[in-house]
């Protein structure tokens, strides 16, 4: 079996979030960058099928050189090889055109990747894939199994849970819940050492398409500041709800 884990290039999440000072980019300056975590959980499944039924584990990263350093890490946690894209991602059909064009012609079993990511949170390239690929979708993965060719897949849904059994090949988007959060993988020592000799492949865009174009962006308003008001004084309480905070 052969399996595609989709990675995306991410800032930690404990990172200060600035923009550029005319507000139309991200700004990257001293930015620390990880796998997207929803990628990372469909990583560790895909390790865990190459360690269960000898599945190989490719990851396939759409971004420029800067974010060889989160592919080596992903060939670290257990990945046999990988695929880069040399192009900037600009929007989700995009980058899911470059990725279903690799998926295409490798012959790939099954194609994992997180729902979103967490910079734009956007949560579309997955389904797009999928589309453009003509296989079987299944979103906000919390469980799976994988018995020959077809895999039965448990979602979340409204009110609880749903099993689905889709055939090979297919595209499953997951989240946390489809391994435990504990079997999350840490590389270790030897992990960092052979991620240096597996390969890394990097292919040219096939297409320059952009269909969405970022135009400014602004900054979340930052939080009042908090006001404590003693338990035994309700008269100072309610006039704060109603003159300030206009709740009441």
């Amino acid at each position: 079996m052969k399996i595609l884990v989709c990675i995306s290039s991410v800032p930690d999440t404990t990172s200060k979030i600035n923009f550029t000072a005319d507000k139309s980019a991200f700004d990257k300056t001293g930015i620390q960058w990880v796998i997207n975590p929803w990628d990372e959980f469909a990583l560790t499944k895909a390790v865990k099928l190459q360690e269960t039924q000898g599945a190989t584990v490719t990851v396939i990263n759409v971004g420029d050189a800067t974010t060889e350093p989160v592919i080596r890490k992903s060939l670290a946690i257990g990945a046999n090889d990988a695929i880069r894209v040399n192009v900037e991602p600009k929007d989700s059909y995009s980058v899911a055109k470059e990725i279903a064009n690799v998926a295409q012609n490798g012959g790939y079993d099954l194609i994992l990747c997180g729902r979103e990511s967490i910079d734009y949170n956007g949560g579309s390239v997955p389904g797009m894939v999928a589309q453009l690929l003509n296989q079987p979708f299944v979103n906000a993965c919390v469980g799976l199994e994988v018995n020959g060719a077809e895999a039965n897949a448990v979602r979340e849904i409204e009110g609880g849970k749903e099993t689905i059994s889709v055939k090979l090949p297919a595209v499953i988007a997951g989240q946390k819940g489809m391994v435990d959060e504990k079997d999350l993988i840490i590389p270790n020592m030897r992990g960092i050492m052979s991620a240096r000799s597996k390969p890394l492949q990097v292919v040219e865009p096939t297409s320059s398409e952009v269909k969405v174009e970022g135009v400014s962006y602004d900054s979340v308003p930052q939080r009042a500041a908090v006001k404590m008001v003693s338990a035994e004084n309700i008269d100072e309480l309610v006039r704060l709800l109603h003159e300030e905070a206009k709740v009441i």
